[in-house]
């Protein structure tokens, strides 16, 4: 049996081809039934509507109210599918909204509590729908480390944060990608400040909010008001968090889960690098399994990795020749490295 740290995937991964995704992989119709009537009660439409819809609409199923929620489904359904004989999991983490799927993956909330936290917090920031999201990236196509670089980048984000009308910062810490945060100004002043890349960078995130910065309190605010400590508890499986800190299981204090959720989760930086530095080094699991939707986080995790020289790993090359040879990450998006750990 392999060892594996699980990674749940966060906004903008449930897209066209992901279209159908429930029907097709999540498998216990008792539990998504029970998701639907939760958004029932509160007038938004199901998600077994949303995923069997004839086509994909960003202005549908890319809303933060409605995102969230397939999202999350999506996520549980495949760790449900996880097959217990063949892999045993030993810490969870997530990227960004992830952290709300890896509270209910590691059993610190209840699949139903974790399915409320996931939608209550999509819909506040659908609602409210302060500032937006960029995403630009400090490794070249290579992924070989540049350090000097990202500091370059960094510095940027920093003076135009600092003028008159202008907020930027940094959002998420992915891998080799900057996820940069703020109103309209500073992200403007970014994209006429930076050279344009690969065809697509800088990239808007459309119907991101400015996930991860100081313009979320409100947002926390609404969402401490709405979710109540009852709904946290004692995780089962390690959680690693955006900080990279560890809650272990039994030695978890709930309130202190809760306050980390609803507050410094949404309001600052979440390093997804540093999580995945320290799922490598203090798991040291035979496999990284990034449930669905989607396939875009396979990169970031790769490149975690090779930031932190996980396994001797220094470039792209030396990443897929690795992956070839022992199969380090399972995407469970893709049909053909999903049947590897599913039941």
């Amino acid at each position: 049996m392999k060892t594996a740290v699980v990674i749940c995937p966060g906004r903008g991964t449930y897209n066209a081809t992901e279209l159908g995704y429930l029907s097709r992989h999540f498998p216990d119709a008792a539990l998504l039934s029970r998701f639907d009537a939760t958004r029932q009660v509160i007038g938004q439409e199901q998600l077994s509507v949303l995923d069997s819809a004839a086509r994909f609409t960003m202005s549908t199923h890319a809303r933060g109210d409605n995102a969230a929620g397939l999202i999350y489904a999506a996520t549980y359904g495949d760790y449900l599918s996880i097959d217990g004989e063949k892999v045993r999991v030993v810490a969870v983490t997530g990227n960004s909204m992830g952290w709300y799927s890896a509270l209910a993956c590691g059993g610190a909330v209840t699949p139903e509590n974790g399915f409320r936290i996931a939608n209550t917090m999509g819909t506040l920031m659908q609602e409210a729908m302060i500032g937006g999201q960029i995403i630009y990236p400090w490794l070249g196509e290579e992924w070989r480390p540049d350090f000097a670089r990202k500091t370059e980048l960094l510095g940027i984000v920093a003076a135009i944060n600092a003028r008159a009308d202008h907020i930027l910062a940094l959002s998420i810490d992915l891998g080799g990608m900057l996820v940069l945060a703020g109103n309209e100004a500073g992200l403007k002043a970014f994209e006429a400040s930076v050279s344009p890349l690969q065809g697509r960078f800088p990239m808007r995130l459309g119907g991101h909010a400015a996930f991860h910065t100081a313009l979320q309190e409100p947002v926390a605010e609404k969402g401490r008001a709405a979710l109540g400590q009852d709904l946290f508890g004692q995780p089962q499986v390690p959680l690693i968090d955006g900080r990279g800190a560890i809650w272990w299981p039994g030695a978890t204090d709930p309130a202190a889960l809760r306050a980390y959720t609803l507050g410094h989760q949404v309001v600052e930086p979440y390093d997804f690098t540093r999580a995945l530095a320290v799922a490598a080094r203090e798991f040291a699991p035979d496999l990284f399994i990034i449930t669905g939707p989607g396939t875009t986080l396979g990169g970031a995790v790769a490149q975690s990795l090779i930031l932190n020289d996980w396994r001797g790993m220094a470039d792209k090359a030396s990443f897929q020749a690795l992956q070839g040879e022992r199969g380090l990450l399972v995407s469970m998006g893709m049909a053909e490295q999903r049947v590897a750990v599913s039941k």
